[in-house]
């Protein structure tokens, strides 16, 4: 592709070009190289390693100089978003983005679950990675940089997949990363705080997520809502100023509303109305939230050409997502959870989810990443303090942080929560403490196979660690 043809400006001379990469480090001959402002370093200032590597073009803001083609843009993320668009022009027919801070892993796993069902070749993107049938590929982020991500999306759509769902993160949001990607549905799960240690408040977090539906959503587009939480008033304030067809879900829900959701051991028994009609629906999975997350993939499903009547009846068919309220171990009749809840809603959530389904105790294992929101880890022990009986603080991704200041941290809204700083043996300790009728929730890390230690990323499973460890206490007790 000519870069007059990439750019939408005519350039004289117009060099092929052979590839996009934001990295300097991966220029090679042909490449443009898109040099972006970044949190640490300007990418003006590698414009000459870029230049060596054999660099044809260059896309840089204004004030930027170079012996070769320059792409001038204020903003330079947004222009590289919508070039990647250009040069990986494929993606699948259907694409819905979902943002909100907990349950879009799980909403864009169970979309392609039902529109598995319904014979589609569908797949997913987001922090589980790139995935549909014979299709799988690792990604560095929830949301892929522009590049990696029109590459996976033409990759996708080469290889059949007709309907996607994929996570679109705050970060990706507020960098343009999908500003080149078409929606022609966009949903929101909730939003509580998370990464005010990038967005800064909380006001600029949740403007960023609404960008999902103010900005980048096709203006005949449907949006869908789950009008449980606060603030979604605010995304679906969003959705009908950008003249898309508003759909809501959820507690709430005018088109989707659950009329009721009564636990049992295996699940969810829940009445969902639609219409005129009331559905009787046995959902196999764990938590109210996880109920409102699976009526907004059926949601989408739906708007992407379905009828309700056939969709519905489909959930009860679900499987749970790795790490999202999994069922890693049982003890007896005691039950042992692994899920990613790391943020004070989501371990709040997760705890009342699972209250109802406990006879007996219900103890928690959870801690907080370090490099990350600092402000929420006593609000995470606060939670777990409120919502448990029982609460073992342990590391998490301490990453370049000192374990045991966040722990502190996390301590400071659960006193009489224990100690651990090893992982395993916090787990190994939470376990130990079961028995009959009990639960044990192993939040944070959810599906995650590597805990972050200083520069390190060191092999970890908390499923896995439970299995080993249900096994090893029930050897111990002669079952």
């Amino acid at each position: 592709m000519r870069l007059s043809e990439l750019s939408g400006e005519r350039f004289a001379p117009d060099p092929h070009i052979a590839g996009l990469t934001a990295d300097s480090r991966e220029v090679a001959p042909g490449y443009l190289f898109a040099a972006l402002p970044g949190t640490r370093a300007d990418g003006a200032g590698f414009i000459p390693q870029a230049e060596e590597r054999g660099a044809a073009a260059i896309l840089a803001r204004p004030g930027a100089t170079s012996k070769l083609p320059i792409v001038f843009d204020e903003i330079p993320r947004r222009r590289l978003a919508r070039m990647a668009a250009r040069f990986f022009p494929g993606q699948p027919e259907v694409v819905a983005g979902v943002t909100g801070t907990n349950g879009k892993t799980s909403t864009v796993r169970f979309a392609a679950q039902l529109w598995s069902m319904l014979g589609r070749n569908a797949g997913s993107i987001g922090t589980l990675g790139a995935a549909s049938a014979g299709f799988e590929r690792k990604l560095m982020h929830t949301t892929p940089e522009p590049v990696t991500l029109h590459r996976t999306l033409q990759a996708m759509a080469e290889a059949g997949v007709t309907h996607l769902a994929m996570e679109v993160s705050s970060h990706a949001l507020a960098q343009h990363r999908v500003d080149g990607v078409t929606f022609p549905i966009a949903a929101f799960t909730n939003i509580t705080q998370d990464h005010l240690d990038y967005h800064g408040d909380f006001s600029r977090y949740l403007e960023a997520k609404r960008r999902l539906f103010s900005a980048l959503l096709a203006r005949d587009g449907v949006a869908i809502v789950n009008d449980g939480g606060e603030f979604a008033g605010r995304f679906s304030q969003a959705a009908v100023e950008r003249g898309a067809i508003l759909r809501t879900v959820g507690p709430g829900g005018a088109d989707l509303k659950i009329e009721s959701a009564d636990p049992h051991p295996g699940g969810l028994h829940l009445k969902v109305k639609e219409n005129d009609a009331v559905h009787d629906i046995d959902l196999p999975l764990i938590g109210v939230f996880q109920a409102e997350n699976a009526l907004v993939a059926a949601a989408i499903v739906i708007e992407s050409g379905f009828d309700a009547k056939t969709v519905l009846p489909l959930l009860e068919q679900l499987s749970p997502v790795p790490g999202r309220m999994e069922l890693a171990a049982r003890l007896g009749a005691a039950s042992i959870y692994v899920d990613y809840a790391h943020t004070p809603d989501a371990v709040k959530t997760a705890l009342q989810s699972l209250r109802p389904h406990v006879k007996g105790k219900l103890i928690a294992v959870i801690g907080a990443g370090g490099d990350r929101d600092r402000e929420k880890r006593t609000l995470m022990g606060a939670a777990a303090h409120a919502h448990s009986d029982r609460v073992i603080v342990t590391d998490d991704n301490p990453r370049s942080e000192d374990p045991s200041a966040i722990r502190r941290q996390v301590i400071d809204g659960c006193m009489n929560a224990v100690d651990i700083g090893d992982r395993k043996k916090a787990i190994e300790t939470g376990i130990s403490m079961l028995e009959d009728g009990d639960a044990l929730l192993i939040a944070g890390k959810g599906h995650e196979t590597g805990q972050q230690v200083g520069h390190e990323t060191l092999p970890f499973n908390d499923a896995e660690v439970a299995k080993a460890a249900a096994l090893k206490r029930a050897k111990e007790l002669g079952r």
